[in-house]
């Protein structure tokens, strides 16, 4: 990479942040003010111990936000407020920011430039001199030399003091020292590092898991534009994908949208803050009417998966002023409840954000999911139990609303507990419960045995017949189970098919009954049809799980089976296929065995050219039908812009829209049928003045009129037709076949018909047989193709993000129907194999 990298992309202006306060904090932030601790070959060695797991695409995403963390402190100490993340073409990925910059100096004890020093010693930041930054999110200092080392090549652009910087870095060490490279009015860090794919498995940013994240800083930090760009996808004119996130509402915006998709049962969002030993807390709530609870807790900004001391500080607050309050209020006596109300009930249905601002926060590790320092709890505690009483005293009817639903959830858990007293006096949780369902297996080790729960007595029964007994359990379930996402935990009880899977996993359920400790069995298979219901019950078992026993699918316990979709038979061989892909391998590679490819030219392409050849060409069929599902462009059409070359801009303007006119017409009337009139194509003016292409002729006597408008030219699915253009355009020329030695060549004119022809090839003397219910299988069968573990694929069910999974169940499986639809509208032209 140039060092011509050192230009800005896009000016990044410093709104409302005084020069006289960013020369000043310029010099106190210099090299002096860079502390190191040492080190940085064991980042390579282990870095799963500083930026989590490189195979998952975890680590991969950690890199960027160890980066971000950087410039999001900048934002906290009152130097930034403007900040962007983009994810290059070449797959590398940039943050920059407005903010002070780097040092640029030389450190005193290094004798090497401060930003060199941040960049290549574990353990060096200006997070560990509390002048420097008050409050820090990347408190390790270990972020960016982390990044710097796990990343192929870095490079880092500096602007501060009216001068511009850069530097670059091969795996971690410096490829030259910093240089000045010119003058500049602006100020800032950039940082563009290309993931190295010695560590990480997979290098391909995901953009919907960034932009969460930075949606999630966006509204932690209110006052910081916070720019995503993916310029690895452009849209239909040419402009990269983006999302600006600011949110002026704050951390009370940030519970309003994720309870965009719930009913609240309050008149208005609870949001105070509070300032305590140094320490700052910000927290809005809000009930719901779902049973679920969602607390978002964060320090410096960083999220905390596993809690921590904040989250104890305010639960132990919340449930002290629901329980004085109802008590005060004569609602609990009212109630005729004999038991008290539990932390539990008092957060049923309950969304949160607390965010704490921690001068020198302590975490269980270096990826900060957990909340260590004991000192927050009481600042939590003692701010959120006055905060949030002086609320209940100055609302008092969304005190009484707040309250009566906490002690519904009590009531609701205590007809639970009775219902699941009943059920252990009626009949002991163990398999003798469960006469004539629940086929188990001998083996007595848990971590040896699988339980799989199948649709229907159909399917149990084959699964039944072909299982290993000894390890192997069955549990066929009749119909779909409840959608547990809209029912009360008691409800949910009363299910018979519920209660049979419960007793099955033995593990019990809800919080003061579950234990993981005594799950029978350690890998818990779902097994349904591949139609509509099976996916249905899939997604009702998914949310069951997840909404129910979390910690079942947190250990890794949770699969779903991924039997094959298709049987293929020859004489008495047969093989068995898991999807369309395997299919259409195992078909061209069956038909390209012993055959050519002949192109026009007379150049015949075998074996390995051959296949290659069929693959661009499926490439290029996938991509034109994706244009005739989206921008209802005919196919003959789309193969005939890209023989003819025609640009994206070909309909910007009339000059060029009249050059693809004739060069549209001549083509399109080379090897007419004799039943066809020649097209017409004419040339016309469309919406907004934009010109349109209206093409006509006559077939057998039918007319037929196609238009061509700038969109389809500037459809993603367009642009990359024509960057295999160069690659295809020997199978747009027609007169080519595929033959094999001794049979009537198949002649074709364009990709797809050399597809089709191979394909067709393929599946002569096959018996093929498509799979739509486990049922459709004998025993023999399913034993060789979803149950025996030398054959089978299986897909483990994790959670990555906690707040994506709880929108996603919440939009699709409750009660809101406006959601469900707009998901449904936005998604529909991506929808694959859809099965009605």
């Amino acid at each position: 990479m140039s060092d011509t990298s050192a230009t800005p992309v896009e000016s990044h202006p410093a709104t409302g942040i005084s020069d006289d306060k960013i020369a000043q904090a310029q010099a106190n932030y210099g090299a002096d003010s860079i502390k190191i601790l040492r080190g940085l070959d064991a980042v390579r060695k282990r870095p799963g111990m500083y930026i989590g797991d490189t195979d998952d695409g975890t680590g991969l995403h950690h890199m960027v936000y160890e980066v971000l963390d950087n410039a999001i402190d900048e934002s906290l100490a009152g130097y930034c407020d403007r900040v962007t993340v983009t994810l290059h073409a070449d797959g590398s990925a940039s943050v920059r920011d407005n903010g002070r910059g780097i040092p640029t100096d030389i450190h005193p004890e290094e004798g090497v430039s401060a930003a060199e020093v941040i960049m290549t010693k574990l353990h060096a930041g200006g997070k560990f001199d509390q002048n420097s930054y008050k409050v820090s999110g990347g408190l390790h200092g270990v972020g960016v030399s982390v990044v710097n080392a796990l990343s192929s090549l870095l490079v880092l652009n500096i602007w501060r003091g009216g001068k511009a910087f850069t530097m670059q870095f091969a795996d971690g060490e410096p490829k030259f020292p910093l240089k000045e490279v010119g003058e500049t009015a602006e100020r800032g860090t950039e940082v563009r590092f290309y993931p190295s794919p010695k560590t990480f498995t997979q290098t391909i940013f995901n953009y919907d898991t960034l932009l969460n994240r930075l949606r999630e800083l966006a509204f932690l930090n209110s006052g910081v534009h916070i720019t995503l760009r993916d310029e690895r996808e452009l849209d239909e004119h040419g402009k990269a994908k983006e999302n600006v996130l600011f949110y002026e509402g704050g951390v009370k915006a940030f519970v309003k949208h994720l309870d965009r998709n719930r009913t609240p049962v309050m008149s208005q969002t609870v949001f105070f803050a509070g300032q305590k030993d140094g320490i700052s807390v910000e927290v809005s709530l809000q009930w719901n009417d779902s049973y679920t609870e969602n607390v978002y807790p964060f320090t410096n900004n960083i999220p905390q998966r596993d809690g921590g001391t904040h989250v104890m500080g305010f639960r132990a607050a919340l449930t002290r002023i629901i329980n004085a309050y109802a008590g005060e209020s004569g609602l609990l006596k009212k109630s005729k409840m004999d038991a008290g109300l539990t932390g539990d009930d008092a957060r049923e249905g309950l969304t949160c954000v607390l965010s704490v601002k921690v001068p020198d926060p302590k975490f269980s590790s270096q990826t900060k999911d957990k909340l260590v320092s004991s000192e927050v709890r009481p600042v939590v505690e003692s701010i959120v139990f006055e905060k949030l009483g002086a609320f209940f005293e100055e609302n008092p009817a969304d005190a009484k609303a707040i309250v009566q639903k906490v002690i519904e959830s009590a009531a609701a858990r205590d007809a639970a507990r009775k219902a699941r007293e009943l059920a252990r006096r009626k009949s002991p949780l163990d398999i003798a419960s469960l006469p004539g369902k629940l086929a188990d297996c001998s083996e007595k080790d848990p971590s040896k045995c699988e339980l799989f729960i199948v649709e229907g007595d159909s399917a149990g029964g084959s699964a039944k017949q072909g299982r290993d007994r000894k390890t192997q359990a069955i549990l066929p379930l009749k119909g779909k189970i409840l959608n547990v996402e809209r029912v009360r935990f008691d409800r949910m009880l009363a299910s018979q098919e519920v209660g049979t899977l419960i007793k099955a996993l033995g593990t019990g359920i809800g919080r003061d009954d579950f234990k993981l400790e005594k799950l029978r069995y350690h890998k818990i298979v779902l097994m349904t049809d591949a139609d509509v219901d099976g996916s249905h019950i899939r997604t009702l078992l998914l949310t069951f799980f997840y909404r129910n026993m979390p910690e079942l699918i947190a250990a890794g316990h949770l699969y779903i089976a991924q039997p094959p979709l298709y049987r293929v038979a020859k004489g008495r061989s047969e093989m068995y296929l898991k999807d369309d892909a395997a299919l259409e391998d195992y078909l061209s590679s069956s038909a390209l065995d012993g055959a050519f490819i002949e192109l026009p030219n007379g150049e015949k392409r075998t074996g390995a050219d051959a296949t290659a050849t069929f693959k661009l060409a499926t490439k290029a069929k996938g991509l034109v039908d994706a244009l005739g599902k989206q921008q209802y462009l005919p196919e003959f059409l789309a193969w005939t812009l890209a023989k003819v070359g025609a640009n994206v801009d070909a309909l910007d303007s009339k000059e060029t829209a009249a050059v693809l006119q004739v060069m549209l017409t001549e083509s399109l009337n080379q090897n007419l049928p004799d039943t066809s009139t020649p097209w017409t194509v004419e040339l016309v003016e469309g919406l907004e003045g934009q010109p349109r292409l209206v093409l006509q002729r006559k077939l057998d006597g039918i007319p037929e009129r196609r238009t061509l408008d700038k969109a389809m030219l500037h459809a993603i699915s367009y642009r990359q037709l024509l960057t295999l253009r160069d690659d295809i355009l020997p199978l747009l020329e027609g007169g080519a076949y595929v033959a094999k030695e001794g049979k009537d060549p198949t002649r074709w004119t364009n990709p797809a018909t050399l597809v089709n022809a191979i394909l067709a090839e393929g599946r002569r003397g096959l018996s093929i047989q498509r799979y739509k219910g486990l049922g459709e299988m004998n025993a023999e069968q399913l034993w060789d193709t979803t149950l025996n573990s030398d054959n089978r694929v299986l897909l483990q069910v994790s959670v990555n993000d906690a707040a994506i999974a709880d929108d996603i169940f919440s939009t699709l499986m409750g009660d809101v129907v406006e959601p469900r639809k707009d998901f449904i509208v936005s998604n529909a032209l991506t929808v694959q194999n859809l099965d009605v």
